[in-house]
């Protein structure tokens, strides 16, 4: 894994989605939807979009869980909410308060309309400290980073700057296709059968 370097998986910051912080939501699907068109075919489809600030610097990340929070605003109101299972939470419960709580309780069309309006800035996750990871770390680096986080994308940064995400899923491929590489039949490795 260390001869692996970020650089290497990485999607640069030019073929990624990105949106202004002032943009609406309607914007950012349009965005994500027309770089998933644009992007390589034989690679995974951008699950995010980066949010730009002031002078076009990345201050976040719109993810497609952001965008579906986006929908009901009441979310907001349950401010801790993610990952409710986690702490033990019943499915029942949990479906409990969409009546508790009246969410959805409108025609989807009306909540698309509403949330569409809604500013990026809204919705955005803010990257902590653990999601930002330099071009040249090794990939082991960044394995530790993402299973330790439970982080779908690490910022890759070069001298201070956002250069390129390194996303989950183009990690997953490389460990995988590095996997089925030394686990072949023809391999003189018998420990992985």
């Amino acid at each position: 894994m260390k001869s692996y370097k970020v650089k290497d998986l990485m999607v640069p910051l030019s073929e990624y989605a990105t949106i202004s912080q002032d943009a609406s939501i309607f914007d950012a699907v349009s965005a994500l939807e027309k770089a998933q068109e644009e992007f390589d075919a034989t690679r995974y489809r951008h699950r995010a979009i980066l949010v730009l600030g002031p002078g076009g610097k990345v201050i976040g990340k719109l993810s497609q869980w952001d965008l579906l929070r986006s929908l009901e605003p009441k979310y907001e109101e349950m401010k801790d909410s993610r990952g409710l299972t986690k702490l033990g939470f019943s499915k029942t419960f949990m479906l409990s308060m969409l009546e508790t709580y009246k969410m959805f309780d409108k025609p989807m069309e009306a909540i698309c309309r509403k949330a569409a309006q809604q500013k990026v800035r809204t919705y955005m996750h803010a990257p902590t400290e653990g999601e930002y990871i330099d071009e040249q770390a090794a990939l082991n680096e960044a394995i530790h980073l993402l299973v330790l986080g439970h982080h779908q994308s690490l910022l890759v940064t070069r001298n201070g700057e956002i250069v390129g995400i390194l996303r989950l899923t183009d990690v997953f491929a490389a460990v995988f296709h590095a996997m089925k590489q030394c686990c072949r039949p023809e391999s003189t490795d018998s420990s992985c059968a």
